[in-house]
């Protein structure tokens, strides 16, 4: 076409062209996300609830985009994997696959007593992905615990870190809350945890001495940056802050609210079955700062009133300027699904200034001598968020006060014929 018919062409058709690309971008939106340099909030939200969050993305999508942007090595931790056909989380495997596929390296670190927890089928669709190296870690042999943290690396470059275990349930029927990393510093030190246990895994097997994890302080102000925090503290990579001690510091600078959700809370551990050891740690440090005026918000699982749990929550409830809440997730459509229908994420934000995004419940046995980990963000913007998210469910039909005269029945996780 010479060069003054198609001027007068695109003269003609111009409006029809600016229209049909307009539609074309409302017809297939970019994807909506919320995140701060650095670090992008994800979020999953039960099937059929109105805790539904469209800004926010899902692990599941999340996942696939890192995996088809791998181009050397994925590194996972998991406690356990379960998969279900048909599910989103057969979507993420078919997603390791094809990295694989293009030569990407994956090395999948599992807790051994995550294994009887795993779907066998889930196990041998990974096993059979070429290139991937699992390692079943007995962490217990070394600290006492188990590997709870669910995190992955992807090229030394990128990371997440969340509640979403690597479960089918996860995905599609449990409230979990989770981060994707671009920051360098951090994504680093999330590497070098990895390294760490899976280096440890072999010697554990074998019985041989794990070497000793030289300690430092981190330099740095808790109250500026983002960065992260892990536990136990005798093995974490040399800059890697302890949980256990920046906790308890960070609630006691709280100096309005303190808002916090998770499936679990009790200032109570594990001993040798049934005795739970006291664990005041946190519980002392969530007192103090009531008693200095600052309003506690604690939103727990209905999986959380079983005895003798409920009588700490009760306890604590007692306190002035405190309030428990009790989250309850309705069955899904299709009926029962055991061990799912559950609030599961680990969150918090302290004056609106700071968020907290973790993998521990808030009781013994995962501050202490389990592998967890945590991202501290001292952004407004991302403790904005959280408390959006936080509030939806605190404010809706699903959260009712914790009642202190009422005789809670036990939970049943699994249903009638479960623990």
């Amino acid at each position: 076409m010479p060069d003054g018919r198609l001027l007068r062409w695109l003269k003609r058709h111009l409006h029809r062209l600016i229209c049909g690309s307009c539609l074309l971008t409302l017809a297939h939106p970019a994807a909506a996300r919320f995140e701060i340099p650095g670090f992008e909030l994800v979020y999953n939200a039960p099937a059929g609830t109105p805790l539904q969050a469209d800004d926010l993305r899902s692990a599941q999508a999340v996942w696939r985009e890192m995996f088809a942007g791998a181009r050397q090595r994925i590194d996972i931790a998991q406690f356990y994997v379960a998969g279900q056909p048909g599910s989103e989380l057969e979507t993420v495997l078919a997603a390791l696959r094809e990295a694989a596929g293009r030569g990407v390296k994956i090395r999948l670190l599992l807790e051994e007593k995550g294994v009887r927890l795993s779907t066998p089928e889930t196990l041998a669709q990974l096993q059979a992905i070429p290139g991937l190296e699992l390692r079943i870690i007995p962490f217990g042999k070394l600290a006492g615990g188990i590997i709870h943290a669910k995190y992955l690396v992807v090229d030394g470059r990128e990371a997440f870190v969340g509640s979403q275990n690597f479960d089918w349930r996860a995905l599609e029927h449990i409230q979990e809350t989770g981060v994707r990393i671009s920051d360098a510093p951090v994504v680093a030190q999330i590497a070098a945890v990895f390294e760490q246990d899976w280096q440890a895994q072999p010697r554990l097997v074998t019985g041989r001495p794990v070497p000793g994890v030289p300690q430092q302080a981190p330099a740095g102000d808790l109250l500026h940056g983002n960065y992260l925090i892990a536990s136990p503290r005798d093995w974490n990579p040399p800059g890697v802050r302890d949980s256990q001690a920046v906790l308890p510091r960070l609630l006691d600078a709280a100096t309005q609210r303190i808002r916090v959700q998770v499936m679990e809370y009790a200032p109570l551990s594990y001993g040798p079955k049934p005795s739970r050891p006291f664990y005041p740690l946190i519980d002392n440090a969530l007192r103090r700062a009531a008693a200095r005026g600052v309003k506690v918000e604690l939103m727990v699982a209905d999986w959380n009133t079983g005895k003798p749990a409920v009588d700490w929550l009760k306890s604590l409830a007692l306190v002035p300027n405190v309030q428990v809440r009790i989250a309850t997730i309705p069955p899904a459509p299709g009926g029962f699904i055991p061990y799912a229908r559950v609030v599961h994420s680990k969150i918090m934000t302290i004056d609106g200034r700071l968020a907290w995004v973790g993998t521990s419940n808030w009781s013994g046995g995962y501050f202490d001598n389990s592998r967890n980990l945590e991202l501290v963000m001292n952004s407004g913007a991302m403790a904005a968020r959280l408390d959006r998210l936080y509030q939806q469910l605190w404010d809706s039909p699903l959260a009712a006060p914790l009642r202190i005269e009422y005789d809670y029945p036990t939970p049943k996780p699994g249903g009638e014929t479960g623990k």
